[in-house]
């Protein structure tokens, strides 16, 4: 299963930066229009704060501090910027992933994220859907809101 996760987190997080990378205008990341309340760059600096604060912070271990408010609230981070970071997000989680066994799936997550602990296996899954659903929202946004050449 820990196979399954690392697999699917590079994945998604290729994809995430494949999908930074595409916008042909570095102001179109940044850009908000018809009830669109978050731009594509508020959107991929909060899918690396997420996971650096539960993935990276809980299993890597790294001592990362999540400024959240800033996720949406940073604007014009260079594209190239952006793509460094999702990056370094990929070898954290990587990292996270790694120091695990099989076994610890069926414990709590070192982090509890909403009320109460939950079983590590469930939140990996939580974080993964997460960063797809976002995901999803960048790539509509990209194709709606980027400039054309």
């Amino acid at each position: 299963m820990i196979t399954d996760f690392k697999n699917l987190y590079s994945r998604d997080l290729t994809r995430l930066k494949t999908e930074i990378a595409l916008y042909n205008d570095e102001k179109s990341l940044w850009l908000v229009d018809r009830g669109i309340a978050n731009s594509a760059g508020n959107l991929c600096l909060h899918l690396i704060g997420n996971l650096n604060a539960y993935i990276g912070a809980g299993l890597a271990k790294t001592g990362y501090v999540r400024y959240r408010d800033l996720e949406f609230s940073q604007k014009n981070t260079p594209q190239k910027e952006l793509i460094k970071m999702i990056e370094d997000t990929m070898r954290v989680v990587e990292t996270g992933l790694n120091s695990m066994s099989e076994n610890q799936l069926q414990e709590d997550f070192p982090v509890v994220i909403w009320d109460k602990p939950t079983e590590m296996g469930y939140t990996l899954i939580h974080l993964l859907t997460h960063l797809n659903y976002h995901l999803g929202q960048i790539n509509y946004h990209r194709r709606l809101l980027s400039v054309a050449d």
